[in-house]
């Protein structure tokens, strides 16, 4: 394939990456690259050309191939790439993810930031994958939350669901999520899920966040959509449930709070719907990958 023809297959495939991911990569390109990657620009004769590969060090859930594959492309259209793997797929160390060819100093350039957004994605990919097993066989969901990277949130969620996770709402816009100081500001649960009604012309989802027996049982039959029980131990979640379907049985029950692999699948056999994890975004472990430079 010649480097005009190359350049265009790339262009091509650039056109179906999502314009807020370009943005990032570019931002992530500038921090890192700068002025120019003064190394491989000193080391590097200016016609060299590399075959590389990029692996997992580590078992896990693949997310973030289209970003961390853009880099290359977005750096120099003549990289050509061979994804390997799946977005979801489980991979074990030593499993070859994708291929790059091309232009070596465009490829040792991108590196770093092509890995960042893969390992990065990876990792909440991976430890939703932990979640999602963790509770089989319950039918209960698991969520993510708001709490992500700035900027990066839609990447982030898109990993949730490689992950096998469910994107919660997307931000303060497309869901109501009335917490405890929109209740103490609108003057009680009742007086905020009315004034929700006057405005709700779009259908959004309501949902109230409980913290007792009592908020559950006030919050059950005032009109919300689903309850989310924050911060309960199990056995008042358990409680919790009991009392909210006997006051309305059609109502979606939501648990959150410090949420564990330790404690998920007793809190998915209280009886609840979902289950909301912060630590999927904010606290996952970074995929071990890597790039080697050789090979066929």
């Amino acid at each position: 394939m010649t480097d005009a023809r190359r350049t265009e297959r790339n262009r091509s495939m650039l056109s179906t990456v999502e314009d807020e991911v370009l943005h990032l990569i570019d931002l992530a390109l500038l921090e890192d690259r700068g002025s120019g990657d003064v190394t491989s620009r000193w080391t590097v004769p200016a016609r060299a050309r590399v075959r590389a590969r990029v692996l997992a060090r580590a078992g896990g859930t693949v997310a973030g191939l289209t970003p961390s594959l853009a880099v290359f492309m977005r750096l120099d259209g003549r990289v050509e790439t061979n994804r390997l793997v799946e977005e979801g797929q489980k991979v074990v160390p030593g499993e070859v993810l994708y291929a790059l060819k091309g232009p070596a100093r465009a490829v040792l350039t991108g590196e770093r930031v092509a890995l960042n957004f893969l390992q990065r994605l990876s990792g909440i990919a991976t430890l939703t994958r932990r979640f999602v097993d963790a509770v089989a066989g319950t039918g209960v969901k698991i969520l993510d939350t708001r709490k992500t990277t700035p900027a990066w949130r839609n990447i982030e969620k898109a990993a949730v669901v490689a992950g096998g996770g469910v994107n919660h709402r997307r931000g303060l816009y497309d869901a109501v999520l009335i917490k405890d100081n929109h209740i103490a500001v609108a003057g009680g649960v009742r007086e905020a899920l009315e004034r929700v009604a006057e405005h709700n012309a779009r259908g959004l989802i309501v949902t109230v966040e409980v913290r007792t027996l009592e908020e559950a049982e006030s919050a059950a039959g005032a009109g919300a959509d689903r309850l989310l029980l924050d911060n309960m131990d199990i056995e008042t979640v358990r409680r919790a449930v009991g009392l909210v379907r006997q006051l309305n049985a059609g109502i979606e029950i939501e648990a959150s709070g410090n949420m564990t692999l330790d404690r998920v699948r007793d809190m998915a056999a209280t009886g609840v719907d979902c289950i909301s994890v912060g630590a999927l975004t904010h606290s996952a472990s970074a995929l071990d990958v890597s790039l080697e430079v050789g090979g066929p």
